[in-house]
């Protein structure tokens, strides 16, 4: 056998052993969260510190939720996942954590009451998408935008059943929802009834109830 020959069989190898890894996180994540619908998954900034409007905010919404019976899902890290864990388990809920292994290992927040370790950011992204019966979108980076955009064109390609996708912070999102009727709209790439996925609220209160009115609990 030649030394390329070698080199080729030893990848075709590691991939079949990554095939059985990546199945047995699906099998793990499904057989573990199917018992904690209905659920609502939130993302938010890593970056948030207690004290700051985002953190609270996070964390009423997740005291409210488990109040109302709701499972409460977020990455599992700091900043506003930490918050809506933090309150989700200070009402005695489900709060969940689907940590992520990462080159700068993130540690899981203390205020989970089930975690679950990913290897592979697409399975992780399937387990908050399928339990979920909505999504709450805190001010944040690059991968809360990634969670939103992924979300609302699952529902916009009816690849997964409507949900409510909402938007928490007026003065974080306005811009961004502006340019989206703006120019995003007005050059057709998108139609007005795709808007309609998106919702803005700004109240944990009033957030709960637009939830509660799309579930039967």
């Amino acid at each position: 056998m030649s030394e390329k020959q070698y080199v080729i069989n030893e990848i075709n190898i590691e991939d079949s052993w990554r095939m059985f890894r990546i199945m047995a996180e699906f099998v793990d994540g499904f057989e573990s969260l199917s018992k904690y619908h209905p659920a609502v998954s939130i993302f938010g900034s890593t970056r948030v510190k207690p004290g700051d409007e985002i953190y609270t905010k996070a964390e009423q919404i997740g005291k409210l939720l488990a109040e109302d019976g709701f499972s409460v899902i977020t990455g599992g890290g700091p900043g506003a996942m930490e918050a809506a864990n933090k309150g989700a388990f200070s009402a005695g809920g489900k709060s969940i954590g689907l940590n992520i292994e990462l080159p700068l290992e993130q540690k899981p927040n203390p205020y989970t009451n089930i975690t679950l370790n990913f290897r592979y950011f697409f399975v992780r992204k399937v387990m908050f998408v399928k339990y979920a019966v909505a999504y709450i979108i805190l001010p944040g980076g690059f991968g809360t935008m990634d969670e939103l955009l992924e979300s609302i064109t699952l529902i916009q390609t009816k690849k997964i059943r409507p949900f409510p996708v909402i938007l928490v912070g007026s003065n974080y999102w306005r811009g961004f929802l502006d340019w989206i009727k703006e120019v995003v709209l007005k050059e057709g790439k998108i139609t007005s009834a795709d808007l309609e996925i998106l919702q803005l609220i700004d109240e944990p209160a009033e957030i709960t109830r637009a939830i509660k009115k799309t579930v039967i609990l």
